[in-house]
Formats: structure tokens, C-alpha cells, sequence
């Protein structure tokens, strides 16, 4: 078993600016999904808070719409894929937002 990022990237909606019932929903929503996971869930994550961005130059730049990130255990990339059927992330359908997975390689040292 291998270990995946889903990185959640798009225009997402601070929760503080929900009110109660759309909060309430959206806590519904995350749930079941994490409920169907199980111990494929590694690592629920978190929503990201404000953050910037560093340049190789020592510059900073405006940090991407990256907004928050789960870790799931799977066989492979498909079945990473596969565990992302039904992500309230991926709901609305307009196209603006976007699940980005990766493989979590192992660092031997």
C-alpha cells in the first residue's frame, strides 16, 4: 500500500463566511465521505488558513488557491482515484475546483 496526497486547489469559501445551516452541510458532507474512507484515511487534514509564497530569489509571491489536504492509503493511483468518488470538494461541478493527488514517495535515508 502506498500512501497519496489529495491536494484541494480552487476558489473554496473560508468557513467563517457560511452561514450555520451551509456549515452544517458542508460538516455532513466531509463526514460521510470520511465515514466511506475508513482506515483508507491516513490523515483527514485541514483546510489551509493565509499563506505566501517563497521564490528561489528570496522573493515572496502570492501563495496559490491551495486550500487544504487529506492523505489516503491505496494500492496505487487508481485506486486513489477511486477513493475520491463522492468528495464533497468535488461537488459544485462548475469546473473551478480541482482534487490534485500525488504518491507520497518513501524517503530512505
Amino acid at each position: 500500500m502506498s500512501k497519496f496526497i489529495y491536494l484541494y486547489k480552487g476558489p473554496a469559501t473560508p468557513m467563517d463566511q457560511f452561514t450555520p445551516e451551509q456549515s452544517a452541510e458542508q460538516m455532513a458532507a466531509w463526514g460521510a465521505w470520511m465515514e466511506k474512507l475508513g482506515p483508507a484515511l491516513v490523515d483527514a487534514g485541514a483546510p489551509f488558513a493565509g499563506g505566501t509564497s517563497m521564490v528561489d530569489d528570496g522573493s515572496a509571491a502570492e501563495a496559490s488557491d491551495l486550500n487544504g489536504y487529506s492523505i489516503v492509503e491505496a494500492e496505487n493511483l487508481d485506486g486513489a482515484k477511486a477513493l475520491a468518488d463522492g468528495h464533497p470538494f468535488l461537488s459544485e461541478g462548475s469546473g473551478k475546483f480541482r482534487l490534485e493527488i500525488f504518491e507520497l514517495a518513501d524517503m530512505q535515508m
